[in-house]
């Protein structure tokens, strides 16, 4: 493993939305320089960034580009092309590498992986045809959840399965493409657990989060997760252990179910920032922006210790519905912080910020936090 990249260094960020923004504001503040590729001009990190470079993921040449002006290149989101980024490692460091994308993006190569590795996950099988779906139904019985090997996120790609004549026609409304059938887990809570590791093995982890989702997509999360001391450290040794196993350089997301049984399961991976980590921005020591950018230029990884309890609240487009939200009104709560991506336009479903509120417990951060957002919509 080559030497320390310092400040005053370019990094190159595959992607240009919220969490490359958010990677951005904390690479500059420590002194690097910063160059996006994304295929929207004026996309939210490169109104951050030094530079920006407007193209397709999938335009290599354009990846050429970002390497050979870049001393290391990361990527925001684990659906980037593998083939592009492994089209650039000869010229530069990409870190997390692209054989752990190719995992984390195909979740039939995931699960398989997690598996292998004898890491708790809900059973599972792949299906690539209609005999391997039926053998699957078989196997895993119901209710389940088939869910496309590529492209799902938010909830989209899968679809519940109560009945066994639901079987074939999920397979079709999900294209007749890979996918996997999983069997339906009673849940307890959502948990994910944040862990970062650089190129010399030194590995720090995050506080637990315990998450709650309205559409499949993140609504609220809450650090440290209301779970017995005992379960998180549970939940962080798996996350740590992972993050070994795929040798990870850089923050790997470790999604957890917690089973109504009590059981841990890992549901999915994310290489990268995640949407449950936003509350560090504002309440660790070192949030899990500047940890990435600790960890890809093999630097000594900071304190993931919390100030305070803490507690984010997502902020979709949905909100802007009957005008601009009163935002006056939320930041009357003295505790509360906006955090808003420079998106243009507000769609419904789509991310366009987040608010974080901090206390002296858990319910206390989570109660601000929701008292904030509702505050939004009072004119």
């Amino acid at each position: 493993m080559e030497g320390s990249i310092l400040p005053g260094s370019t990094i190159g960020i595959f992607g240009g939305g919220q969490l490359a923004r958010m990677t951005a504001m904390a690479a500059k503040r420590m002194g690097y320089r910063v160059i996006v590729l994304d295929p929207t001009p004026d996309c939210p990190a490169g109104q951050v960034a030094d530079d920006e470079i407007t193209a397709a993921y999938d335009d290599v040449e354009a990846a050429r580009e970002l390497a050979r002006r870049s001393a290391v290149v990361t990527a925001e989101f684990e659906n980037v092309p593998a083939d592009t980024l492994a089209a650039i490692e000869p010229l530069v460091p990409v870190r997390p590498a692209s054989r752990v994308l190719r995992i984390a993006q195909n979740r039939i190569a995931e699960k398989s992986f997690l598996a292998e590795h004898h890491f708790p996950v809900p059973r599972f099988c792949p299906v690539r045809s209609r005999d391997e779906l039926l053998e699957a139904v078989q196997i895993i019985g119901y209710p389940a959840v088939l869910k496309t090997a590529t492209g799902g996120y938010d909830g989209k790609g899968q679809v519940k399965i109560e009945h066994p004549e639901e079987a074939e026609t999920a397979w079709e409304r999900l294209g007749k493409v890979d996918c996997v059938l999983e069997e339906f887990v009673p849940l307890d809570k959502e948990l994910s657990v944040i862990v970062a590791r650089n190129g010399r093995g030194e590995r720090t982890v995050y506080p637990v989060a315990e998450n709650t989702h309205a559409n499949h997509i993140l609504d609220t999360s809450v650090m440290p997760a209301r779970i017995p001391a005992p379960l998180a450290k549970e939940a962080q040794e798996l996350a740590l252990a992972i993050a070994e196993a795929l040798d990870v350089v850089g923050l790997l997301c470790v999604e957890i179910f917690l089973a109504q049984d009590g059981r841990l399961l890992v549901n999915e991976l994310a290489p990268r920032p995640h949407n449950s980590g936003h509350q560090t921005f504002d309440a660790a020591v070192t949030s899990q922006f500047e940890q990435l950018i600790r960890a890809i230029c093999n630097l000594p990884l900071g304190s993931t210790k919390l100030f305070q309890p803490v507690a984010i609240a997502n902020l979709l487009g949905d909100l802007w519905a009957d005008g601009e939200p009163n935002w006056t009104a939320a930041l009357e709560l003295p505790e509360v912080k906006v955090h808003l991506y420079g998106k243009a336009e507000p769609r419904s479903g789509r991310k366009m910020g987040h608010l974080t509120a901090t206390g002296e417990t858990p319910d206390e951060a989570l109660a601000r936090v929701l008292k904030a957002r509702r505050r939004l919509k009072t004119q």
